[in-house]
Parts: C-alpha cells; structure tokens; sequence
C-alpha cells in the first residue's frame, strides 16, 4: 500500500535522527533551558526576524492550541474560528474542555477575513444581552487552512488589522506552516510574524518525530506562558529533544527545502488529476489535493493507495484528499501519476 492519506507517516528527517544519536549521552538542563533549546530559538528569532519574540516548544499540535487559547482567554470568553478549523472538527473538544467555547463562522472556503471578524464582534456588542453571552476573546486561524489553502500576504494584513482594532489577539495554527510558505503564494515566514500576536511552526507533520514551536509577539501573551505550559503538561522535562529537533531543522533551511519537497510532489498529483479532466473540491497549491471522482474509480485506487474521503458529492461522486509530505517518494508520485493517467 502506498500512502497519502497524511502528512505524518513517516519518522523524521535522517539528519534529526543523526544529531538525537551525536548528543544522545550528553547531560543537559531540562525544561527547554538548554543549549539546543536556546539555539533553535535564536535561529528562529533571526528567520522570523523578531529578535524580541518567546519561543516555547510543546509536542503536538492540539495540545499547543489548548494551551495557546487557554492561556489568553479570560474565563468567560470564547475564541473565533471558521466552521472548518482544525480547533472546532478535529480535536475532540480540547478547547472546549478547557472552559472555553470555539465561535463558528460559516465561511465559503474555510478562510476568515476581516468582515468575518467586524461582523461577529459587532453582532455581540450590538445585542443589549451582550453580557448573557460568551465574548469573542480571540481569532485561531490555521495556515494553511484544513482545505489546503492559504492567506494572501494582503488578506493575512486586512484580517489582523482588523483583530487589533476589535482588541482580538490572532493566534495561526502552523501545524502545516511549511507547506504553506514554500507554495506559489507571496508569503514568507517573517510576515506571518509580523501578523500576529502568536503562531506556531509545524515540526510533527514537517520533519520532526513530534514538535510544534510556539512564536510569540505579543507582549501580554508571554508573561507567565510558561505557568500555562507547566499546567496543562505541556513542559517536556526532557526539553532537549524538541530544541535538538528544531535546531536542526532550522540549519542550513532544512525545513524550507523538505516543504518545498512535497510542494513539488503534490503539484504533479494535482496536475495529473486535471490533466484527466478531473474536478477539485479546492484549488489548493500546498501539499493537500482535493479531486473529486467517481466512487468505483475510487474503490479501484483503493487498492493500491491510502488516501481520506473527505466529503460526499453525489450518491455517485466523492472528493478526497490526497496528501504528501516531505518524505513522499518521488517513485510513488510517479507511479500514481501513471495510474491516474490510465483510468478509463
């Protein structure tokens, strides 16, 4: 069976494992106090261009959104997400569990912009029961979005203009960051900083064994973020293994070249599928595909390939999601490529 069913199959990159292997024996601070730790930090500062930023590295990607939006909202507050974001589908009620509701747009695509956010800050304040109901405390975007697409630099602007004149915080879910700063969009990781009041960088689903980096610019949402990490059992004692990681990815634009790597690969898929004459459900340039096909073609694919139904078109048709990641084979692209092109 041939994978693409998501981005975090494989292990990580050899060049993690080498340097997890050289430092293995080594005796280090614990609590991403130590040596590697500040090195991945410095690196990131200097790429991001934001010499004033924290840097914090958790393990995964929900438990950094549960401890990111738990730690700026107050307890009667909400946070603001479209209807699709990974926070309100794909996490069990993290946010939710934590006292904190998630306040749903409906949105065409999954993408918010700044109308969405005057609409529903103006929609509370101007309901004289405003102080009945949970306020909007704070907006959670992810770059790239569920659907694989992504904010412009000009619509990234728009929207946090936007939040700070309705006092919002804007939190980005990186947990794909890479995927989405190596498509053919005119973004760079130091204006995704530039923003936002935090995000965080993808290690899990971008080369790491496991590792998100939390970026924060907000000077409000850095005090005492450590108490939040320690609380919600977010503060790996062993912190070194996320600060080798990271470190590590972040020399010599590892983590921009291996993005780039599935970018390329995912563009041949796409092009494949439209080459075949067939639809997408999304016109996504990072690494999610979304072709929408006949179920039988489908079911035959199937048994050659892993990939995710993603939504119910007709009683005939299906879209999916056909994913790759900086470990997909050219070989298997390839080889799917050619099968694509012989469907009948």
């Amino acid at each position: 069976m041939i994978r693409f069913e998501c981005d975090y199959a494989e292990g990580c990159c050899p060049e993690i494992i080498k340097k997890l292997e050289k430092t293995n024996m080594e005796q280090t601070q614990g609590y991403g106090e130590d040596i590697y730790c500040n090195s991945a930090r410095e690196k990131i500062k200097k790429i991001c261009k934001c010499p004033n930023a924290e840097v914090q590295f958790l393990v995964g990607g929900t438990q950094t959104n549960m401890i990111v939006i738990s730690s700026i909202l107050k307890p009667y507050q909400g946070v603001i997400s479209a209807q699709t974001g990974h926070i309100n589908v794909h996490e069990t009620g993290a946010i939710e569990s934590t006292g904190h509701k998630v306040l749903v747009i409906n949105t065409n695509e999954g993408k918010l912009t700044d109308e969405n956010i005057k609409e529903i800050y103006q929609a509370h304040y101007n309901d004289e029961n405003h102080e009945h109901m949970v306020q909007p405390g704070m907006v959670y975007i992810s770059y790239p979005t569920e659907n694989g697409l992504i904010y412009t630099k000009k619509e990234l602007e728009e929207l946090y203009k936007t939040c700070k004149e309705c006092n919002l915080p804007l939190y980005i879910d990186g947990a794909r960051l890479g995927y989405g700063l190596m498509s053919d969009e005119n973004m760079n990781i130091s204006d995704i900083a530039k923003n936002c009041d935090v995000f965080y960088i993808g290690g899990t689903k971008v080369g790491a064994l496991f590792g998100e980096a939390v970026v924060i610019t907000n000077e409000s949402i850095k005090k005492n973020f450590r108490y939040s990490m320690k609380q919600r059992g977010g503060m790996l004692a062993k912190g070194r293994l996320l600060g080798i990681q990271f470190d590590t990815l972040f020399e010599d634009n590892l983590y921009f070249s291996i993005s780039k790597h599935a970018i390329d690969m995912a563009i041949k898929i796409k092009k494949a599928f439209c080459d075949k004459g067939y639809r997408l459900l999304y016109n996504s340039n990072t690494n999610q595909q979304f072709p929408i096909m006949p179920n039988d073609i489908l079911s035959h694919l199937s048994k050659k390939y892993s990939f995710c139904l993603w939504e119910k078109i007709d009683e005939n048709n299906s879209a999916v999601r056909f994913c790759t990641s900086w470990a997909t084979k050219k070989g298997d692209v390839d080889e799917l490529v050619k099968d694509i092109q012989n469907l009948k």
